[in-house]
């Protein structure tokens, strides 16, 4: 099964969003109606490929193969967000996006652009898009920064403030975490760090899936960021009490109730 999805060529089998233990959030819109993708591509299998990648998140996808395409089915599927190629004959992604966004003014875009193609980036982003993924991409990439994309948009059904895994609660809002009832004093990284944690309870996270959503770039070899800020967490999460956070060798962090 193909991990990344190549500029040509169809894809080899239904692709995997996500390895199961690093969950993508469940997303709906805001009337609890599923999130709506417009993907454009004049390469019919990469369109179908994201059409199948975004429907296994729960999400309805429509796909278009030129501008003109796009912009009827536009107008009848009034999308949540676009994922647009830059290079299309006839009209290209920024050309198209200009259109649309006369249609639908605050419609969030993904841009799919050529590898190492800076222009396009640059004239992507400067025509309004919110993102941009080079080709060849992996499908996991794009499906974690679409939800980015749409988490910022606004749209979607608002997120419960208060998490939970045992005795542990977190609240979103007013940034207090307790145990057992106990105040636990943390640092905007460390809640941050134990935020992510408590919304995938009993799943194990990488630590290269910690870096990019808690810290928000990859910090190359300097993983050990990341052993030192659970080290902190455990400090004063754990300390003196069953442990609830957990080192699984060689994939990750997991956060689970005491027994």
């Amino acid at each position: 099964m193909p991990t990344t999805a190549a500029p040509s060529g169809p894809a080899a089998a239904t692709p995997q969003p996500a390895p199961a233990h690093e969950p993508l959030p469940k997303l709906t819109r805001a009337d609890g109606e599923p999130i709506r993708a417009l993907v454009v591509d004049d390469e019919p299998e990469l369109a179908d490929l994201m059409r199948r990648g975004l429907e296994m998140t729960g999400w309805e996808v429509r796909t278009a193969n030129d501008g003109f395409a796009a912009l009827r089915t536009a107008r009848e599927f009034v999308p949540d967000v676009l994922v647009l190629d830059v290079m299309m004959p006839g009209m290209d992604g920024v050309e198209l996006l200009q259109k649309l966004r006369t249609i639908y003014p605050d419609v969030p875009a993904l841009f799919l652009t050529a590898k190492d193609a800076v222009t396009d980036k640059v004239t992507g982003l400067a025509a309004g898009g919110d993102d941009y993924v080079t080709k060849p991409f992996s499908m996991k990439e794009v499906l974690l920064r679409l939800h980015r994309v749409v988490q910022r948009s606004g749209i979607t059904a608002p997120q419960f403030a208060l998490l939970q895994v045992g005795d542990l609660t977190l609240n979103k809002d007013t940034k207090v975490v307790q145990r057992d009832g106990t105040d636990i004093p943390l640092t905007g990284t460390e809640f941050e760090l134990l935020k992510f944690l408590m919304e995938n309870p009993r799943h194990v996270l990488s630590k290269s899936r910690l870096l990019d959503r808690v810290w928000n770039y990859d910090f190359g070899g300097q993983s050990n960021i990341v052993e030192l800020y659970i080290s902190y967490l455990r400090k004063k999460v754990d300390a003196g009490r069953p442990p609830m956070i957990h080192t699984v060798r060689g994939s990750g962090y997991v956060i689970k109730p005491a027994p």
